[in-house]
């Protein structure tokens, strides 16, 4: 079951994969294709109506071309009946023809209703009496004619053929020319208001990808229509009151510092009395313990980087500086420090917070595996990737994630005794987070562990 679960999941996706990911450019599409197909069922009724009023317009004007063709072969002599028959400029749907015979005979059906209704064909009977044929003979010619003969009074006969031609609703070229121009404007008109409308939430979601790296960010504009006016009111409200939480936090804990370190002095100077130098060096020691770890709980707490400016900066250079500092506080590891990448490498951070982060891992991959490599990658997507590798013995896969909690040591290796309060990983994960990157960390297939560092190009 377990392994058919991506696979659902990914079922699931498949449907909206073509939609667009942002609202904005979804709202768009989906007015547009509203707009298509209120357009669309405007423009079929138009034809449906254009083209009944054609057949209507057509079978009047075939009608009187018919009536004339019969007024022209009545009124005329017998021996040029034929010649002023052939020079009538009749109309396409429409012919005429003398013969001895009719063209309509039995058995052939009478013409449909409506054709009767369209043609007006009662009229052939109600004209005065020296314009009535003397015979009428009326059939069906499909759904849109019919056939007519017509007996003149020496006996000959005009046949008449009528079968409308198809109608032609679209026979205007600038109709639809029109017609596409106007849905381009009203398509483009969607998309601009949408982006107006849809601007407010990028916004807002940019401010709040700012607070998560900054929580000192600039507030929102509360200008604008009720609802965003209201989002944005919300939002600085929730932004003022994290602003306040960290600072009594930190306050609180610069309190609790300040108080212990009276303390811990007056322990230091009893210290000093104590006739066991064994004892007092091991009193001194566990001292220097408390105090160190009371700075590096305030540091995290403060969280410093906070206030310190953004600017560009060489990363290739941070490192390699990092790096150089590392192999200076212990020469007898210089060997087993080494630098990868790019000579140049801007970055936009804040210098002092991204250089303690490097530094803690740097000084973990040292004071635990024995070396520290970092391999700097160019940008990619967008995405800055740095790896600080060491030879140690690796970490438990189920710790690779707890060993970030704060105070969090594996006793095989990060004690006591080895040095550090437990927080140089959750120091170094927050200032890259507050970058808008991230680490995390990963054993190596040929031995050793490896962070992996992620900052925005």
């Amino acid at each position: 079951m377990a392994r058919e679960a991506p696979a659902e999941r990914r079922e699931t996706r498949r449907p909206g994969r073509w939609l667009p990911r942002s609202l904005g450019a979804r709202t768009a599409l989906v007015l547009i294709l509203a707009l298509a197909v209120v357009q669309a069922a405007g423009l079929t009724i138009h034809a449906l109506d254009r083209v009944d009023l054609q057949r209507i317009v057509q079978a009047r004007e075939v009608s009187a071309r018919a009536f004339g063709a019969w007024r022209t072969a009545l009124l005329a002599p017998a021996d040029r009946r034929a010649a002023l028959l052939a020079d009538l400029d009749l109309p396409p749907g429409l012919g005429a023809e003398l013969s001895e015979r009719p063209l309509v005979r039995a058995p052939m059906a009478p013409p449909p209703p409506e054709v009767v209704r369209m043609f007006r064909l009662d009229l052939l009977a109600l004209g005065p009496p020296r314009m009535r044929p003397r015979e009428i003979r009326v059939a069906g010619n499909g759904p849109d004619g019919f056939l007519a003969s017509l007996r003149l009074p020496d006996g000959e006969w005009l046949n008449l053929r009528v079968a409308l031609p198809p109608p032609r609703p679209w026979h205007s070229e600038s109709f639809l020319l029109a017609f596409l121009a106007m849905t381009l404007a009203a398509a483009g008109l969607i998309v601009w208001a949408v982006a107006r409308l849809t601007r407010p939430v990028r916004v807002l979601a940019e401010a709040a990808e700012r607070l998560g790296r900054d929580v000192n960010a600039p507030p929102l504009d509360e200008r604008g229509p009720s609802e965003i006016a209201t989002a944005a009111r919300a939002f600085n409200t929730m932004a003022e009151r994290i602003r306040r939480f960290v600072a009594d936090r930190t306050q609180m804990l610069a309190a609790i510092g300040h108080d212990l370190r009276t303390p811990i002095t007056r322990l230091r100077l009893r210290a000093e009395f104590l006739e066991d130098e064994e004892q007092r060096r091991k009193m001194l020691a566990d001292l220097d313990e408390m105090e160190a770890m009371i700075a590096a709980t305030l540091a995290f707490a403060r969280d410093d980087a906070a206030a310190e400016p953004a600017a560009p900066v060489d990363l290739a250079a941070l490192c390699r500086t990092v790096l150089d500092e590392a192999a200076d506080a212990q020469p007898e590891a210089a060997e087993r420090i080494a630098y990868e990448g790019p000579e140049r490498l801007t970055v936009r951070a804040r210098p002092v917070a991204l250089k303690r982060a490097l530094a803690n891992l740097v000084r973990n991959a040292l004071a635990y595996g024995g070396s520290a490599r970092i391999a700097l990658s160019p940008p990619e997507g967008g995405t800055v990737r740095l790896a600080v590798e060491d030879d140690g013995p690796g970490i438990p896969e189920d710790e690779l994630e707890a060993v970030f909690a704060p105070f969090r040591r594996l006793e095989t290796s990060r004690n006591r005794e080895t040095g550090g309060a437990g927080l140089g990983l959750p120091i170094a994960r927050n200032i890259l987070r507050a970058h808008g990157g991230d680490v995390v960390l990963r054993n190596r297939g040929g031995g050793g562990l490896s962070a992996l560092v992620t900052l925005p190009a």
